[in-house]
């Protein structure tokens, strides 16, 4: 004899009820794991490789180190000396005795301030060059020359020109990023379908208007691949220029202790400028993907 086990809602329901059956299917309660379970997988799917890979480089490194002659620190010697770091990153026990958390937050200031500068600068340059065939001409050749120009090379220029640490390190960030944003930029504005540019003709738009309805919207994922190389260099010329110009950045924290012989310390603020690299790109990339709806520079 085969027993049926029936929905308590079908049960409850009348002939003349006008709920079809799916509808009354759908009203079942259904299990988080089963609602939920693609988005599950995706996570584990995402995070689970990295951490294995991390894991394995943990132990591997680990089992380099251990011997107490080892040059570099293990992973257990960075955790037992130097945990307070990793541990509690805002403290403060005095105007150089900072934790990693406010040294990373006073370099990420000088990035702002630099990187800003660099995207509007870069944005109206790349423009520009990209629809002008002669300042392309004239321009781009000089753009790719000083690229390649290392970010410390500027920062003796800087201290001549401005005579202060913190405004030559702003400097060097600003110089440092602004020309993959310029060359993307450019890059995009030229590669606008002559289509748009014929609309844009018919319609009898005017410079500002084909600039903000034309322009910026067909060129932005170049422009946004541009800031995101950007936002990278600035973050590594910021902490290289820490280290010569001081203060209390996490360049400056490495310097000093590489000076003081603290080597655990110095894996932690790396480890610390990994992350915040790591979340600059993802936050920018991420500002890209909606100002862009998910198109890409092709």
């Amino acid at each position: 004899m085969t027993m049926q086990i029936i929905n308590s809602d079908l049960v409850d329901a009348t002939p003349g009820d006008d709920r079809s059956i799916d509808e009354l299917y759908a009203r079942r309660r259904v299990p988080l794991i089963e609602k939920h379970g693609a988005r599950i997988r995706a996570f584990f799917a995402a995070v689970l490789p990295p951490m294995i890979v991390l894991a394995i480089l943990l132990g591997l490194w680990q089992l380099l180190c251990i011997a107490p002659t080892s040059a570099l620190p293990s992973p257990t010697r960075i955790w037992s000396e130097a945990n307070d770091l990793i541990l509690h990153p805002f403290f403060v026990a005095g105007p150089q005795d900072i934790g990693l958390g406010w040294r990373v937050l006073t370099s990420l200031q000088r990035v702002a301030i630099g990187f800003g500068l660099a995207s509007v600068a870069g944005v109206l340059l790349g423009v520009i060059v990209g629809q002008s065939r002669w300042a392309m001409r004239g321009l781009d050749p000089l753009f790719q020359i000083l690229r390649t120009v290392p970010p410390l090379a500027w920062l003796p220029i800087s201290l001549a020109a401005f005579r202060d640490s913190y405004p030559s390190a702003i400097f060097v960030i600003f110089i440092t990023s602004i020309w993959p944003i310029i060359i993307n930029t450019a890059v995009g504005v030229r590669n606008i379908p002559q289509d748009y540019r014929n609309v844009a003709a018919v319609l009898r738009l005017n410079q500002f208007e084909f600039f903000w309805k034309i322009m910026i919207p067909s060129a932005a994922p170049y422009i946004f691949t541009g800031l995101r190389i950007g936002v990278g260099l600035s973050w590594l010329a910021i902490v290289a220029a820490e280290m010569l110009t001081g203060g209390v950045g996490i360049g400056f924290f490495i310097w000093d202790a590489w000076n003081s012989s603290r080597l655990p310390d110095i894996f932690v603020a790396l480890a610390y400028i990994g992350v915040t690299g790591f979340v600059l790109d993802r936050i920018v990339a991420a500002i890209g993907v909606i100002a862009t709806r998910g198109a890409q520079a092709s």
